[in-house]
Parts: C-alpha cells; sequence; structure tokens
C-alpha cells in the first residue's frame, strides 16, 4: 500500500531531480573548467522563463509538431512512476512491467523524432535519424540486462527484480555492478550526453539531439528541457534502484536512493569534463560497449543458474 508521504516523496523525486540532476552536471564541468558557472538550480529557471513565452510555429507543420512534446513527456512520466524510490512501492506495478517501462522509452522517442521530421527540414531529419540509429543499438541491450536481472531474481516486475535480485547470493553483487555500469552508458546514449552528443554544440555536422529541436519554442522547448531531464532521472534511479541494498529502513533508503543518483549526475559530469565528444563514425563503437556488458550478464547469469558457480 501506499502511504501519504511515500507519494509525496516519489512526486518530489520526479518533478525535482530532473532539472536538478542537469543543475549538477552543469556545475561540475564549470569547475573542472576553472569557472564558477551557473548556479545548480539554473534550469529551473530556464524552464520557468520558456512556460511564460509565446511560441513560433513554422507554416510547414502539422498539428503533430504541436502534441508530440506533450506526448513525450507524458511518456516518461509514466516511466517514472514503474521505478521504486527507495524501498517505497511504485506508482504502477505488474508482472512484465519492464516491457512497457522500455516502450514507453521509446514512445517518447518517436514522438521526439516525428516532432524533427514534421518540420520538413532535411537539418533535423538528419538528427532524428541518427538518434534513431543509436536507440536501435541500446534497446535490445537494455532488454537482455532487464531479462537476465528478471531470470536471476525469478520476478518480471521491475518493483520485485530490483528489489529482490539481491537475495541470490554474492553472484547477484557482479550483475548489479555490470548492470550499473551498462545502465550508466545507455544513460550517456539516450541522454545525449558526451561523448555521443554534447548538449553545448553548435557544429552542424556533430549535432544529433539539439538540431531536433531547433524549431521548437515556449512551453515546448520547456517540456523538452524537462522531459531531456526526466530522462537522464529515470535512468540513473534504475541504476540507484539496482544499488540500493534491501533491508534497510524505508527513510535510510530513500536517502541512499537520492545519494545514488546525485552521485550519477557528479560522474556524467566528470565525464563531460574528462572526456572529449567522439566523432560520428565512432559512437557506435561506443553504443556496442553497452551491447557487451548485457552479454556478459546473460552469460553470468546462465552459468549461476546452470549451476556452474557455487
Amino acid at each position: 500500500m501506499h502511504s501519504f508521504a511515500e507519494n509525496i516523496l516519489t512526486v518530489f523525486c520526479i518533478l525535482f531531480f530532473p532539472l536538478f540532476f542537469v543543475g549538477i552536471i552543469n556545475r561540475v564541468k564549470a569547475r573542472w573548467a576553472g569557472r564558477k558557472g551557473p548556479a545548480v538550480f539554473q534550469p529551473f529557471y530556464d524552464v520557468a522563463r520558456l512556460m511564460k513565452k509565446g511560441e513560433v510555429v513554422s507554416r510547414t507543420t502539422s498539428p503533430v509538431f504541436a502534441i508530440a512534446p506533450s506526448i513525450s513527456l507524458a511518456a516518461l512520466l509514466c516511466a517514472a512512476l514503474l521505478i521504486p524510490v527507495g524501498a517505497f512501492v511504485p506508482f504502477l506495478s505488474f508482472k512484465g512491467d519492464f516491457i512497457l517501462f522500455a516502450y514507453l522509452l521509446a514512445l517518447s522517442k518517436f514522438a521526439t523524432i516525428l516532432n524533427a521530421m514534421d518540420t520538413g527540414s532535411s537539418f533535423e531529419g538528419m538528427g532524428a535519424s541518427r538518434e534513431a540509429s543509436f536507440t536501435a543499438l541500446v534497446e535490445p541491450a537494455f532488454f537482455v540486462v532487464i531479462s537476465s536481472v528478471a531470470y536471476l531474481a525469478g520476478y518480471t516486475s521491475l518493483k520485485d527484480l530490483l528489489m529482490l535480485f539481491h537475495t541470490q547470493g554474492s553472484w547477484s553483487v557482479i550483475i548489479m555492478v555490470l548492470a550499473a555500469a551498462a545502465f550508466f552508458v545507455m544513460l550517456l546514449v539516450e541522454g545525449c550526453r558526451v561523448p555521443v552528443d554534447d548538449p553545448c554544440t553548435h557544429l552542424e555536422l556533430t549535432m544529433i539531439h539539439e538540431v531536433m529541436v531547433l524549431d521548437n519554442s515556449g512551453p515546448d522547448l520547456g517540456f523538452i528541457t524537462y522531459g531531456a531531464g526526466l530522462k537522464l532521472y529515470v535512468i540513473s534511479a534504475l541504476i540507484s534502484s539496482f544499488l540500493v541494498q534491501p533491508g534497510l529502513s524505508p527513510l535510510a533508503a530513500f536517502a541512499l536512493f537520492c545519494l545514488i543518483v546525485c552521485a550519477t549526475a557528479v560522474a556524467v559530469g566528470l565525464v563531460e569534463s574528462f572526456r572529449p565528444r567522439l566523432r560520428m563514425v565512432h559512437v557506435p563503437e561506443f553504443v556496442l560497449l553497452m551491447v557487451s556488458i548485457s552479454l556478459l550478464i546473460c552469460a553470468g547469469v546462465i552459468i549461476y543458474r546452470t549451476g556452474g558457480v557455487q
């Protein structure tokens, strides 16, 4: 059962952490560059300012352009409701819900791609094709990781398999660390962060996500900006749920959950501070890193379940 306090804290995380996550990344990057940088809460001000602005809509667009940002954000919000926050029970949970989770992320990406292509711009279409190609490599790896963990834990809902597969002995620790590493790569790819993409770039030949939203403005751009942060939070929450050990008190588990989410944001900032953006031809090689890790997890789970490891 959901308590009122659990619901409030879960909603607080969904509303607060997406933009706070981006603020931490920007702050870490500024500090390592020797600059003061923007405040951690600057993304909140940016989104609030966008929500007050008017929109400029191209005459070549259709109603798809108007509704796509809302659909993308709604899909991400529904995906966030499937992830347990610490030891709290998620709002939505049922057998096989990880399939819905994956396809809610896919629906969000599909709406974003439609939004870009509806403008009739070949430039935005180029960014959309790049984003779709990278996601096509990430999605199978995600299913391999989650299915392997589900096979190890014996559960098919995110709530149960994230909280209970730790009980499978010391072997689950190895799987847990590898899964967290795989999802961190997924965060960099799906979040369009360095080394896959650079959110601060203005070079035509290297832009991916940024070029897809060039025609958006006002509240729609605010939805897209918040949605980008929400996707980072959702994947980091998935990582945190893997690392939070069962048996902790609800408040301790919640505090550890928040700490891991913030630590993930710091890690992304450090990667962007020390790692240059990859050339476009080498990005698939980086994305295949998640595929390799997922195959290692699958092999490890099969060996364990067949009695190869005691």
